[in-house]
């Protein structure tokens, strides 16, 4: 039960200390270079963001991450002139990034994900760069 009447102004200027929540580490199964993203992404976002259950889909985040970007370099040095293997990179590189922009999506991390559509329509449907 608490006291009655309004706090002291020694009571409002005193600071309570609140149980923060740490910031998960990255699952041992996950590459150094894929590690690296979830710590990024983790640390770029409040510590509560990321609850245990969608630990998984930050992990799978980061692997599709790593892996994309292992492609682009297979694109570069790839040879003009093999168009089949240089097709058959480009494919993977798209699934790569339906996988990222889903994930992103879900885990809300994308900047289409964090837009207010309602706003959106209140302000008589002008979009939020116009």
């Amino acid at each position: 039960m608490g006291t009655r009447g309004r706090p002291s102004a020694d009571e409002l200027s005193t600071a309570t200390v609140t149980h923060l929540p740490a910031r998960p580490d990255p699952p041992p199964d996950l590459s150094e270079a894929e590690g690296a993203e979830w710590r990024e992404i983790v640390h770029r976002l409040p510590a509560d963001w990321f609850p245990r259950e969608t630990h998984g889909l930050l992990a799978q985040y980061c692997r599709h991450v790593v892996a994309s970007r292992r492609v682009a370099q297979l694109i570069e040095g790839a040879d003009d002139d093999d168009v089949p293997a240089l097709a058959r990179l480009l494919r993977m590189q798209v699934a790569q990034s339906g996988a990222i922009a889903a994930l992103a999506a879900k885990m809300r991390l994308s900047q289409s994900s964090s837009i207010d559509r309602r706003r959106v329509k209140a302000a008589g449907g002008q979009k939020p760069w116009e």
